[in-house]
């Protein structure tokens, strides 16, 4: 066989002995485990919405966490000599990408064997080692690259951060803030939701009488009549939700579906739409700039929903005198339209545009043309509304 083949099974190899190898260090680490985080003991209990589908891959990012993956990167990116631990996939990637196994290291001396089974060093030589040694290296990694590839990862990751019990005139719930996270990037404005389990449970009601076949292996954390305040109960529901939008996220027509998507950003866009109607530019800008980072991350930019929220930040940003902001954000609404002959808002933003265009001394006589060409296309068109307008007449149910 050459140099190929060899790769190909000495990393086949290596993945079983790595697997076989991470399940004895999760038995030999179980018991430190517990102690240090007491729910840990229970996350394979299906009755308290912690599924097996992607036990142990929920992701609370610390600094340590960040450390190891600066590490991982410099390992696999690097052409050392020696293969070391594979890249390994942390927080909810890791569930999506490895199926939840846990990945042992690797360890060798100069002396181990060689994973074919062959002496170690004798067959190769030192010509052969300094000549071929590297080669095998980038051959192992690449094919491991390759292989993480085709596993489908998980680009999204959620992530409950806090959760805070809120006592009101007559009733008490725990209110949990969910990150969403892309997986390899930096967010520098992170995008994050607060609900409550009556929210989730609205969710998780809704989706199974869609996608009945879908939900039916997906787990929810079922009510309990006592003790649903103590830390314990709250940080295993945090866990649970973790998994319970990652195992939604990771079906295709569920994540599409309308009840997925307005779980996440509907709330927002309500609350940024009577913000503005009432005059509260600054908050609603915070609101709708959310909604906006929201649906980024739900890979839903062409949307009407985000047409809607693309007005929002152009209204606020003008009403607070940030023009050039407002300029921006109908020209990104205008490439989002530019395939459409005719859309409500086309007009609107056509209009705004080139008010906001003259403000700021930008280029304006596309726009008017294509606003002539709109007038020209259709019936006589009555006074168009302003962008404002139509926010308050949008009906957002």
């Amino acid at each position: 066989a050459g140099p190929d083949g060899m790769a190909a099974r000495i990393l086949h190899r290596l993945r079983h002995a790595l697997a076989g190898e991470g399940g004895r260090e999760e038995r030999a680490h179980g018991g430190s485990e517990a102690e240090d985080f007491p729910e840990s003991s229970e996350l394979e209990d299906d009755t308290e919405g912690l599924s097996t589908r992607l036990s142990g891959t929920l992701s609370f990012t610390s600094h340590e966490e960040e450390e190891e993956e600066d590490e991982e990167n410099e390992e696999e990116d690097g052409a050392g000599e020696d293969l070391g631990e594979p890249p390994q996939p942390t927080g909810a990637a890791a569930g999506a990408e490895d199926g939840g196994r846990c990945w042992g290291r690797c360890t060798g001396g100069a002396g181990a064997a060689a994973p074919w089974g062959g002496h170690p060093r004798n067959e190769w030589g030192p010509a052969a080692e300094r000549a071929g040694g590297s080669l095998l290296t980038r051959q192992l990694q690449e094919l491991w690259r390759k292989s993480r590839g085709s596993l489908a990862p998980q680009r999204l990751l959620f992530e409950v951060t806090s959760a805070s019990v809120v006592s009101e005139r007559s009733s008490k719930y725990v209110l949990y803030t969910i990150y969403l996270i892309r997986s390899g990037r930096f967010d520098k404005a992170p995008a994050a939701i607060t609900r409550r389990y009556s929210d989730f449970e609205r969710l998780n009601r809704r989706l199974r009488c869609r996608f009945g076949c879908d939900m039916a292996g997906i787990a929810f954390p079922r009510k309990r009549l006592r003790r649903n305040f103590t830390a314990e109960t709250i940080a295993k529901r945090s866990r649970a939700f973790e998994q319970f939008l990652s195992h939604l996220h990771s079906i295709a027509e569920i994540r599409r579906s309308p009840e997925f998507l307005e779980f996440f950003f509907l709330q927002d866009l309500r609350v940024a739409q009577r913000l503005t109607c009432t005059g509260m530019y600054r908050e609603a800008l915070a609101t709708w700039a959310n909604a906006y980072r929201l649906q980024d991350r739900l890979g839903v930019c062409s949307s009407g929903r985000f047409l809607l929220t693309l007005a929002g930040l152009a209204v606020c940003h003008q009403e607070l005198d940030e023009l050039c902001e407002a300029h921006g954000c109908c020209e990104q609404a205008l490439q989002l339209l530019e395939a459409q002959g005719s859309h409500p808002l086309l007009g609107p933003f056509l209009q705004a545009h080139i008010h906001l265009a003259w403000k700021v001394g930008k280029d304006k006589r596309r726009s008017e043309a294509r606003l002539q060409d709109l007038r020209e296309a259709g019936p006589p068109l009555q006074q168009q509304p302003t962008l404002k307008e139509c926010l308050i007449k949008e009906p957002l149910e």
